[in-house]
C-alpha cells in the first residue's frame, strides 16, 4: 500500500515483481458471500464509495474505484493474478468458512497461509482445512500471547514491531512459535527485526528488501 492502491491486483503484481516472498491481503464477506479483498470493514477510506462491505453485493463493490481505476478484487482473482505464496488475513470472522471452501476446492494448503486477529477464526480455519498454516496477529497483547497462539494451533505470531520485545520473541521461540513483525517501513525497524531475531517482517514498501538487503 506504500506504492500502489492497497489490496488491489495492481499492488499485488507490483509486490510479486519486486521479489517479495509472500503477499498479504485482507478478506471480508460481501452481502452476497463473496470474499472481497479490502482492509477496512467499510469502503470509505480506500474507494470512492461509502458504507460497510457487508451491506454491499459484489456487483455494487465492483462499481467502486479502489484507486487509479482499480476495482475491488475477490480472493479468487488474486490467486489467478499472481503466483506468489499468499497470507490471507481474515478481517471478518464470518469469512473463515468461505475461505476454507476455496482453499479445499483449489488445494491451497501449501500456497496460502491464513492469519487473523480473531482467535476463533484461526481455530476455525484450522479445523476446516487440515494442515493449513495459521498466524495469530496482535497489536496489543498480554503475557499470554504465546499461549493463545498455541491454543489455536497457530505456528506463527505476527506482532506490532513498535511494541515487540526480545522477551516475547524468546518465549515464542522456546515454544516453537515463529514471530514476524509488522509493519516494517523504515531502516530502524529493519534493524530491529534483525536484532530481535525475527522470522520475518511485513512491509508496505517492497523496495525496502533491496535497500536493506533483508530477506523476510
Amino acid at each position: 500500500m506504500g506504492v500502489e492502491p492497497e489490496n488491489t491486483l495492481r499492488s499485488f503484481v507490483h509486490a510479486e515483481q519486486a521479489g517479495m516472498d509472500a503477499i498479504e491481503l485482507d478478506l471480508h464477506l460481501s452481502k452476497d458471500g463473496a470474499l472481497a479483498v479490502m482492509h477496512d470493514a467499510e469502503v470509505d477510506r480506500t474507494t470512492d464509495g461509502t458504507g460497510p462491505i457487508a451491506e454491499k453485493t459484489l456487483a455494487e463493490l465492483r462499481e467502486l474505484d479502489a484507486g487509479q481505476g482499480e476495482r475491488v478484487p475477490v480472493f479468487e482473482e488474486v490467486l489467478d493474478a499472481v503466483r506468489s505464496p499468499l497470507q490471507a488475513e481474515i478481517k471478518d470472522a464470518a469469512a473463515a468458512r468461505a475461505l476454507a471452501e476455496v482453499m479445499r476446492q483449489r488445494d491451497l494448503v501449501d500456497r496460502v497461509e491464513v492469519s487473523s486477529f480473531h482467535d476463533e477464526a484461526v481455530a476455525e480455519i484450522a479445523q476446516l482445512v487440515p494442515g493449513v498454516r495459521t498466524v495469530l496477529i496482535a497489536s496489543r497483547w498480554k503475557s499470554d500471547v504465546v499461549d493463545r497462539a498455541k491454543a489455536v494451533g497457530a505456528a506463527t505470531l505476527a506482532l506490532n514491531i513498535r511494541r515487540l520485545t526480545l522477551e516475547v520473541v524468546e518465549q515464542a521461540h522456546a515454544e516453537g512459535v515463529k514471530v514476524i513483525g509488522w509493519v516494517v517501513n523504515t531502516q530502524d525497524h529493519l534493524r530491529l527485526v534483525r536484532a530481535l531475531g525475527l522470522d520475518g517482517a511485513t512491509t508496505d514498501f517492497p523496495e525496502i528488501r533491496r535497500a536493506g538487503r533483508f530477506t523476510a
